[in-house]
């Protein structure tokens, strides 16, 4: 790679470069340690003497910016001068929007990898040793080869025909969801749909309504975008639809299971829902993020499938049934904002990688991801009844779950006064990673408990876990 140095006519040249590499250096274009070309190479790049580059490296080296290290070339100075003061947050014209931007928490981040602890609680994070490895490895292999055929053009922003076509089938066939190919956005991951929606159908001050407890990156999202967000208490039920404002123009919601409590919306509550949205004139968002898992009862229709006016945006992932990290969700939107949407898609990132749609396509019509949804249904199934064992046994002094039929994290209710930032401190001393429910309630009463994801703990290392939870509590009485 050569090294950016514009020279200007004939005259001056020493001086012309050794400004340039001094204002590299001095604004950190050129880091401390990184090497330059050699004066012979940069000489010839540049059309100019040798020697006029080795003079000026020579210069730059007396005043201790360059350093020579013999048999090995020339280094900027570890201790070269810093750069000048730049800029900060409060010096900037949108000072107040950058610290509204700072100002956003983040309850859903997840850890590094070296920050993990040996027991994971952690919700949204899949079992690592249930993936599919070499069936994956097959489609990958085989997307490279179709990307080879297509290489040099850019994609769909709607996403590869051949994954709007697999995710189409697939949710017909397991939420009974009622779309075509020509329905569904492909996204990087759910939050990306998100973000689309709210894009085309918002405004600064407009009024989204959304559950509470609820979604937080959701609520964060919608604030970003300069939304007023109404919270709008659930119960065994789900959302109670009644409290919904007049004027409300997005109403996000996780009917098949509830975000973060677990129960699943009734029939009556989503018909009355969708009767409001058509009043209101609004679009439902419903987030059907790991409905996929059911281990009790008889399957609940997808709400999109009830809708005959238009109104329910489908929104999955594939984040849960395979792996976040591979960041490929969809939207299944309805006509009146299908073209909005698209046009949003292509402004944001013209399109999702090809790559791992065209693996993702494969890895469906194949029949891979149905067998792999199966295998993990029996590992998570085996994990949540150990956990609710556990917490109608020697745990339910402190706690009782929420009934939940589906998903791979419950959440437990305190029955008792809990303090839960010293529970989770002294958990994780001990290698226990816990984390709070509190932090998803907006304005509703909060009700004080835990989170309890089981897609990342082992099934053998949940009763150790719990062994040390169980200890910590009659310790801290």
């Amino acid at each position: 790679m050569e090294l950016h140095v514009v020279i200007n006519g004939r005259k001056d040249l020493a001086e012309q470069l050794y400004q340039q590499l001094r204002e590299a250096i001095a604004t950190g274009r050129l880091s401390a340690g990184a090497q330059l070309p050699p004066s012979r190479l940069l000489a010839e790049q540049l059309g100019i003497s040798r020697k006029t580059v080795s003079d000026t490296y020579a210069t730059l080296t007396y005043e201790g910016l360059l350093i020579g290290k013999i048999g090995r070339g020339t280094f900027v100075n570890a201790w070269a001068p810093q750069p000048d003061r730049v800029q900060t947050a409060t010096d900037l014209a949108c000072a107040a929007n950058l610290g509204k931007w700072a100002a956003l928490p983040s309850p859903m981040g997840h850890p590094a990898r070296e920050e993990l602890l040996r027991y994971e609680f952690i919700g949204g994070a899949t079992t690592r040793h249930q993936f599919p490895q070499d069936e994956w490895r097959r489609c990958t292999q085989d997307a490279l080869r179709r990307i080879a055929q297509n290489s040099g053009f850019y994609s769909q922003p709607e996403g590869v025909p051949a994954l709007r076509d697999a995710i189409a089938g697939h949710i017909a066939f397991s939420r009974g969801v009622k779309c075509g190919a020509r329905d569904i956005v492909v996204t990087n991951g759910a939050q990306q749909a998100l973000d689309l929606l709210a894009r085309v159908v918002l405004e600064p001050g407009s009024m989204v309504a959304m559950e509470d407890p609820g979604y937080s990156p959701a609520r964060q999202l919608f604030v970003a975008m300069g939304a007023r967000v109404a919270s709008v208490a659930v119960d065994e039920q789900g959302l109670q639809v009644d409290q919904i404002p007049d004027g409300t123009r997005l109403i996000y919601v996780t009917p098949s299971h509830q975000f973060p409590l677990g129960m699943p919306m009734s029939q009556a509550r989503r018909e009355a829902l969708l009767d409001r949205a058509i009043a209101l004139g609004a679009i439902i968002i419903e987030d059907d993020y790991d409905s996929e898992f059911r281990y009790e009862g008889r399957p609940t229709d997808s709400l999109q499938s009830m809708d005959t006016r238009g109104v329910v945006t489908y929104v999955g992932t594939f984040s849960k049934t395979l792996s976040p990290e591979l960041r490929l969700g969809y939207a299944v939107l309805p006509p009146a904002i299908y073209g909005a949407v698209l046009k949003a898609k292509q402004l944001t990132d013209q399109h999702s990688a090809t790559l791992p749609q065209w693996a993702l396509a494969k890895f469906i019509s194949e029949g891979y991801l149905l067998k792999h949804i199966r295998r993990c249904h029996g590992v998570y199934a085996g994990r949540r009844e150990r956990i609710l064992q556990r917490l109608a046994g020697d745990l339910s002094p402190w706690f009782e779950a929420v009934p939940t039929v589906a998903g791979f994290h419950l959440a437990a209710l305190c029955k008792v006064p809990v303090n839960i930032p010293l529970l989770m401190e002294r958990a994780r001393q001990v290698e226990v990673g816990l984390y709070p429910l509190d932090v998803f309630f907006h304005d509703k009463p909060v009700r004080s408990g835990l989170i309890l994801g089981f897609g990342a703990i082992e099934t053998l290392d949940i009763d150790p876990a719990l062994d040390k939870v169980r200890d910590i509590l009659l310790q801290i009485g």
